[in-house]
């Protein structure tokens, strides 16, 4: 199966909060593809961020404003299955959680699939890919994380490269229509590289919102526009 399409997903963690939704109708505008939530419980991981309410104030936001971009729920939550249901209700479209966070993976996923949503696993850097073996059939995303989960704007840890070349090599052996995700370090200077270990799907954070000026109408257009030329030399 041909590689699919590079899309890149903005994590609103590193958004202006008192402006959210202007900041991502503005980003998805710049050419952004994803809105990347990433959802914390202070327990699984060291840090509070966001639940369903704020997604599903934003996606009311983003269907009002003709916003069109799919919504991405990372969750670094335990347990998961209640908070699946709350953001499925709230509007996700993909939904990912950390195997070592659910005590039945494949219920899990099963439970994402019947709200007719994307279902994925997630990969800290210590956590082998083997958790993949058996659900395969119910993967529509593999999002490996290039950073210890639990804060934002973190350096990209190398070793998470030669684990997309791993994942990626699964995704090509079951002939399925899956995506491959980074998350944690990945800016402008690095994403080529990452592409090039098989990844298809970039969040970046600090990375975009991190990188704009804030009184600038256009801010997002440059940053956007450089991790697409780097993308093109992939």
């Amino acid at each position: 199966m041909a590689k699919q399409e590079n899309w890149i997903a903005p994590s609103i963690l590193s958004a202006d909060f008192a402006q959210l939704g202007k900041d991502v109708k503005d980003v998805i505008a710049a050419g952004a593809d994803v809105v990347h939530f990433d959802v914390m419980d202070n327990h699984y991981v060291p840090n509070l961020t966001i639940g369903p309410l704020v997604c599903e104030s934003l996606k009311k936001f983003m269907d009002n404003e003709g916003v069109k971009a799919p919504i991405d729920v990372h969750l670094m939550v335990k347990p998961v299955d209640q908070m699946i249901n709350d953001f499925g209700n709230a509007g996700a479209d993909y939904i990912t959680f950390h195997p070592e966070a659910s005590e039945h993976i494949d219920r899990s996923l099963q439970l994402i699939k019947s709200q007719g949503l994307k279902a994925g696993l997630v990969f800290n850097p210590a956590t082998p890919l083997s958790y993949l073996e058996h659900v395969m059939d119910k993967i529509d995303m593999i999002l490996i994380m290039s950073v210890n989960p639990g804060f934002g704007g973190q350096a990209f840890i190398e070793q998470a490269l030669e684990k997309l070349r791993q994942a990626r090599q699964l995704i090509d052996a079951s002939g399925r229509d899956i995506r491959l995700e980074i998350d944690g370090g990945v800016k402008a200077d690095n994403i080529a590289e990452v592409a090039a270990a098989g990844c298809d799907t970039f969040v970046s954070g600090s990375g975009i919102f991190g990188n704009a000026n804030a009184n600038d109408a256009n801010r997002y257009d440059t940053i956007i526009k450089q991790m697409r030329d780097e993308l093109a030399k992939a």
